[in-house]
């Protein structure tokens, strides 16, 4: 009776979740099917808007800037994060204060993100402005006018925003590393980097897997931090699918070709989210299985 009291209450949350993203994941996915334009209409063209989407230059300089974004982004946050947790952990004063200011960042709007950093990289506002009031007339930091650097000025921006997220995550997989461990390792005189490197870091798989699918969406749905930062150039240097799937919803007016280009973001989501799903899952039930053993 307590199960379906429980069950009842929770059927209008299944129910528009249900409707609003399943129903709208299958709305997106069958106009791209269609030739709509400016308003969705039901004129079957089968794969005629992925063959002009893959056909796009934009959409390939996008996709990779978005393979560039990604492996530096992932990369940057588990390593940055992972050091930092690290350096919380050996006990230091003002351990709270610490973990607030580097958290801190993530607590920002990429919106917000983008435009201090867009501030700070601006040459007629920013440090080559400030250097050059200074005396040096001849300093440069054209990081974000530059197109062959703009989208690793990006991610360098993604990193300062998303590393506190996996210092707090990993912190809290530190935190209940069992206490023996390290008395082993003390023992055995192995040096403190080797034991983070070797021993430890393989012990927080599921604390990492967390953060490599949290930080996969924001690389996937990337838009505010590029839309603020640079708008997707100079030219088209940091275009990213995310801005080339809105550009053609709401200003090219090509309902269609934003659809498609949504799909194959759907379908990019679902290929990130699906072999983590299914290691931990495995993962658990492996563990349920030696528990009965």
């Amino acid at each position: 009776m307590k199960n379906l009291s429980a069950k009842i209450a929770l059927a209008p949350t299944a129910l528009v979740a249900l409707v609003v993203f399943v129903g709208c994941i299958a709305w997106t996915v069958g106009l791209s099917f269609t030739g709509s334009r400016s308003i969705p209409e039901f004129s079957f063209v089968g794969f005629e808007q992925y063959v002009a989407l893959f056909g796009s230059p934009r959409w390939l300089v996008s996709l990779r800037n978005m393979a560039i974004f990604g492996v530096g982004f992932v990369g940057g946050c588990l390593v940055l994060g992972y050091l930092l947790a690290i350096f919380i952990d050996q006990k230091v004063r003002a351990e709270s204060a610490l973990r607030t200011i580097f958290l801190y960042p993530y607590a920002l709007s990429y919106i917000v993100t983008g435009f201090a950093w867009q501030w700070f990289l601006n040459p007629q506002l920013g440090l080559q402005k400030f250097m050059q009031d200074l005396g040096w007339t001849d300093f440069t930091f054209r990081l974000l006018i530059d197109r062959n650097l703009a989208i690793y000025t990006i991610v360098a921006a993604a990193i300062w925003h998303g590393a506190g997220l996996v210092m707090a995550l990993v912190l809290a997989g530190l935190r209940g590393i069992d206490e023996d461990i390290w008395k082993a390792i003390n023992i055995e005189g192995i040096p403190k980097w080797r034991a983070y490197l070797s021993i430890i870091l393989p012990m927080l798989g599921p604390s990492f897997a967390t953060c490599i699918l949290l930080l996969a969406f924001g690389v996937i749905r990337n838009y505010d931090l590029v839309v603020a930062m640079t708008g997707g150039g100079p030219g088209s240097a940091t275009e990213v699918p995310a801005k080339f799937v809105m550009d053609y919803l709401f200003e090219r007016q090509n309902v269609g070709l934003a659809s498609a280009g949504a799909t194959i973001l759907i379908l990019t989501v679902v290929a990130v989210a699906a072999p983590i799903w299914y290691a931990r899952h495995w993962q658990t039930r492996r563990a349920a299985s030696a528990s009965k053993g």
